[in-house]
């Protein structure tokens, strides 16, 4: 059987090069408050780019800016490789709706190479996958049915001064890692705002950055095993806060993430 996941990132050619479209649509299980999960939607560009003739290598990064709400249905995606140089490539997308342009965007994708390596950062300490219990999301919020969570601190229900959320994630049901749903996770940390104010309150991703530290070998050694994940902001205030993120693979560092939100005060 198709994975929810991945019937919720297929896409149909519709215009070869220059303009290379491909077609996409909302899939009702991965429905946000407003839209459909921001994830899903940078996940689906992804795919695209991968299976697009000219492709180069591997993600490297994705910058998407959500201009509006995508509303449920057919939207379109406008993809055009601007430059290829021997070891990466240069993106533009668009995504389009009812002849409207709803999100833009850049990737970078490129090829492996073997040089020097460290990893600076370190994961957080956190007790074994099994000892954290699931946390359940409101029903309003569809897409997290589709992620096993386990949040060791800061959970959706909680109250902090620290905007901190880190926790276990996996797809759910269980699917092997790959890019598309590395993307998609690392835009799975809910508005850091939420947690500071123990509450719901009007708040949506305005741009979202990933950077791709794994290899494909690194994500096929993880295997369909829960990543961990983490964030916090750093300043919130005049209507947007950041939020930055990692995701981990054990002791490797998989993806980091930087988005730009928009809030209103809660009522």
């Amino acid at each position: 059987m198709t994975h929810v996941f991945d019937e919720a990132i297929a896409l149909v050619p519709i215009a070869p090069a220059p303009e290379y479209v491909v077609r996409a649509t909302t899939h009702p299980a991965y429905n946000n408050m407003v839209g459909p999960f921001g994830g899903v939607t940078a996940a689906t560009v992804v795919n695209g780019i991968q299976r697009h003739p000219e492709v180069l290598g591997d993600p490297l990064a994705l910058t998407i800016n959500y201009a509006a709400p995508i509303a449920e249905g057919e939207w379109d995606l406008a993809l055009e490789p601007v430059r290829t140089n021997r070891t990466n490539q240069h993106w533009t997308f668009a995504i389009r709706q009812a002849d409207q342009t709803v999100a833009t965007g850049t990737a970078v994708f490129g090829t492996v190479r073997d040089t020097w390596g460290d990893t600076e950062s370190t994961p957080p300490s956190v007790p074994p996958v099994d000892d954290v219990e699931p946390s359940d999301f409101p029903d309003f919020i569809a897409w997290a049915k589709s992620y096993d969570k386990r949040f060791v601190v800061g959970g959706i229900d909680a109250k902090s001064d620290d905007s901190t959320s880190t926790y276990w994630l996996r797809d759910e049901p269980a699917r092997p890692l790959d890019f598309p749903a590395l993307t998609a996770m690392t835009d799975s940390f809910f508005p850091r705002a939420f947690l500071r104010h123990g509450t719901y309150m009007p708040a949506g991703t305005i741009t979202l950055t990933t950077y791709f530290h794994a290899t494909a070998e690194e994500l096929a050694a993880h295997g369909a095993r829960h990543v961990l994940a983490t964030a916090k902001a750093a300043r919130f205030g005049h209507g947007h806060f950041d939020q930055y993120g990692q995701i981990w693979s054990d002791d490797v560092l998989l993806a980091t993430t930087h988005q730009l939100v928009y809030f209103k005060n809660p009522a």
